[in-house]
């Protein structure tokens, strides 16, 4: 089966069971496929959807964008990171009613990078419009991980970079995920083995 069909074949199965995935770079094509996705699931009931997050890079006004449609949902969104989250993600990171992560999940607090091609006399407009998302970012961040919001944006400004386990005392998730393995006995008369004599 070829490479593109066996992924949407896999995302497919995912969204049946109400996983959105996020991964790669958050371009205009990626979200609006989750957006989507996640409006559509809204649609369709009223369980909770898991976003699974894998993205570094990407727009900060489309995260701003994605963060509002997750906020506007009428059913909780669980996120569940692994691999790399990083820049915008953790925007949309933040919004999730609940966050967890992998243990082996990296996590970076980094502005994400901006360009314009706008001509000189509105390059001023342009870098006022830029402050405000990166404000509005900023405090929504602030919000989901109880720190002021100067102090999220001087960890953004420095490029912070964090485990798992240092992103749960951030603030950032609200748990690590690990194996729970628990043995229980059952119930009824023990089975034993005894050697032979």
């Amino acid at each position: 089966m070829p490479n593109d069909e066996w992924s949407r074949e896999l995302a497919a199965r995912l969204f049946a069971q109400r996983v959105v995935l996020l991964r790669g770079a958050l371009d205009e094509v990626e979200a609006t496929r989750v957006s989507a996705e996640l409006m559509t699931l809204d649609a369709e009931g009223d369980t909770a959807v898991t976003l699974r997050i894998d993205s570094a890079g990407g727009s900060l006004a489309l995260a701003l964008t994605l963060m509002d449609v997750i906020e506007l949902l009428g059913v909780p969104v669980r996120a569940l990171c692994m691999g790399q989250v990083g820049g915008p993600a953790i925007g949309v990171l933040s919004v999730c009613a609940h966050r967890a992560a992998m243990p082996s999940t990296r996590f970076s607090l980094r502005e994400p990078a901006t360009h314009t091609e706008a001509p000189a006399r509105e390059v001023a407009q342009w870098a006022r419009l830029r402050s405000d998302e990166r404000q509005r970012f900023t405090d929504r961040v602030a919000a989901a991980t109880r720190r002021p919001p100067a102090a999220v944006a001087e960890d953004f400004a420095a490029g912070a970079f964090m485990s798992a386990t240092e992103a749960l005392g951030y603030g950032l998730i609200d748990e690590v995920c690990r194996p729970q393995a628990a043995i229980h006995q059952m119930p009824g008369p023990q089975i034993g083995f005894r050697p032979r004599r």
